[in-house]
């Protein structure tokens, strides 16, 4: 059993000139002979890392490590990075009151498919670590609400984690939308991302939740609809935003809930979302439940992934993360209240409705994707065919919009899938027959590498989201770590990492939680602004302090 220290591990570029650095009183540690997997390097490559105070570092002027762990013949990766999942906030306390399983077994490292779909704050922790995970993301907080959030991600143990504040259906950037002010907007954005303490800006069916809340059941059907209540579109919203974002310099994109989401024909839609940002930055969030052709007909159902995925391929400023749906019982939770509603009358399900005032609205429901629905199956292919057919995986995460599409213990097997065409295609066969009549998915041979499999989980995440010190295995990084045994069953090797590292302390040997480690709240970093605007707009309009 390896040794634990107070310190952390970093990493050991063979470099020519071997850098050299010296250190003192700090401990160091080493993990030798390992395959290093960096996202940032061409190749895996045989090599070392070297740790100290929680950061990987160029190899120490004496070589010599106070503690150390062989690691030949194994698999050194970064700790995994989920950018768009669903696990504090009041969406997911009331979904908890819909799903009656949610203990914990400790110990339990089977991948079970009856496990509870919306598990709480301890259980959601260790098995994000035990995965390999060692930050994640919640997509959707509204503002009202962020010091709940923020408490909650203190008591969420193993991993780093941050939320996205909920903007785009606000009534006072609403108002300053009508009005054409930018700089209102954005003091808004600085206002509600500094005092929520969230890391970027969340847009859900921009528009549409306020327009649903005001009484509005129609829907919004394309980018130029005005609002009921607001001489403003859904472009205009997006736009403005987007500006702001980039004024304020935030670290990630504007993170963008399309209209209409899943409703046959809503790919044009995606498509207008796209084109409206110009060379703005733009991230697309679960772009599968995006990308559907047809009317209303359920025959005529099926992928449009292709016009997607060409713009996007040509177009290096937008960026998408997946929403993989997997086979199973699971909760739909969204900030789009009119989705929650129009689940709630397709499945007859029990469902909430709740409204934040001013700012946002929720839909909350259970699901379950049936294999051997033809809908359900073109879900599951049009997912997969994101990831086969985009040409830089630096441009998408992986995610299942936890727990939307499924839980996040599903990652290993979309792994697997991706990585072994027979594998892929042996399941495809278990479907609905209509599935292969309205996808190509079968017909796709690219299988990934795992220095794919690094930049969907780690490098791209990192890079999208602005965290320069995750995602890779430079000098610097932060020492958050996997080590992997390989075997050829790619699904069961990442499901059993045979080691994890948080800030180079080791949380989990060979499935075993060892230790706990220091975690950190992310919020994005802001300067100081005056925000007084819309202060005295909130203590106007809202009945409870901010």
């Amino acid at each position: 059993m390896l040794k634990l220290l107070d310190c952390v591990w970093h990493v050991c570029e063979t470099l020519s000139p071997t850098p050299v650095v010296r250190y003192s009183s700090i401990s160091v540690g080493r993990i030798k002979n390992g395959t290093l997997i960096d996202p940032f390097s061409a190749q895996a490559r045989a090599g070392d890392l070297w740790i100290c105070d929680g950061k990987l570092i160029p190899v120490p002027e004496s070589c010599h490590a106070d503690w150390l762990f062989d690691a030949s013949g194994m698999i050194v990766m970064p700790g995994a990075i989920d950018m768009h999942s669903h696990f504090v906030g009041p969406k997911v306390n009331a979904a908890r009151s819909l799903n009656s399983r949610t203990h914990f077994i400790p110990g339990d490292r089977v991948l079970d498919e009856r496990r509870p779909f919306v598990p709480h704050l301890h259980e959601t922790g260790w098995r994000y670590a035990g995965l390999g995970y060692t930050t994640a993301f919640d997509a959707a907080v509204p503002p009202l609400y962020a010091a709940e959030a923020r408490h909650e991600l203190e008591l969420l143990p193993c991993v780093d984690a941050g939320f996205f504040a909920l903007t785009g259906n606000h009534r006072f950037m609403l108002e300053a939308v009508e009005d054409g002010d930018l700089d209102r907007v954005t003091q808004f954005l600085h206002a509600v991302i500094k005092e929520s303490g969230a890391w970027a800006a969340k847009l859900v069916n921009p528009g549409g939740v306020e327009d649903w809340k005001a009484g509005c059941r129609d829907g919004i059907n394309s980018l130029d609809q005005p609002l009921s209540e607001f001489n403003a579109t859904p472009r205009q919203i997006i736009q403005f935003l987007a500006r702001a974002n980039e004024s304020l310099e935030l670290p990630h994109a504007i993170h963008v809930h399309c209209n209409r989401l899943g409703l046959p024909g809503n790919w044009q839609t995606t498509l207008d979302t796209m084109k409206s940002v110009g060379e703005l930055r733009c991230h697309l969030a679960h772009i599968q439940f995006h990308s559907y052709r047809g009317a209303d007909d359920e025959a005529s159902f099926g992928s449009a992934v292709d016009p997607l995925v060409d713009y996007v391929n040509t177009h290096p400023n937008i960026s998408v993360d997946v929403g993989q749906v997997m086979f199973g019982e699971t909760m739909s939770m969204t900030a789009d209240s009119a989705l929650g509603y129009y689940l709630q009358k397709v499945t007859g399900r029990p469902w909430i409705s709740h409204d934040t005032e001013l700012e946002c609205g929720c839909g909350i429901s259970p699901i379950q994707y049936r294999r051997r629905d033809r809908i359900h199956g073109l879900q599951w292919a049009i997912g997969l065919e994101w990831m086969l057919k985009i040409q830089n995986p630096w441009q998408l995460a992986l995610s299942t919009d936890h727990p939307n599409g499924a839980s996040f213990l599903s990652y290993p097997q979309i792994i697997a899938l991706l990585m072994d065409r027979d594998f892929r295609r042996q399941q495809i066969e278990k479907l609905h027959d209509g599935v292969r009549e309205h996808s190509d998915l079968y017909e796709i041979d690219r299988e990934y590498s795992l220095s794919e499999i690094a930049i969907i989980t780690r490098g791209a995440p990192a890079k999208l989201l602005g965290l320069r010190q995750k995602g890779h295995l430079q000098a610097g990084a932060d020492a958050d770590l996997v080590i992997y045994a390989p075997v050829d069953d790619k699904r069961r090797m990442f499901e059993f990492p045979r080691m994890v590292l948080k800030g180079g302390r080791v949380i989990l040997d060979d499935g075993e939680p060892v230790n706990s480690a220091d975690r950190n709240s992310l919020i994005a970093p802001l300067a100081q602004a005056d925000d007084a605007a819309f202060e005295a707009w909130s203590s106007r309009h809202y009945s409870q302090r901010r």
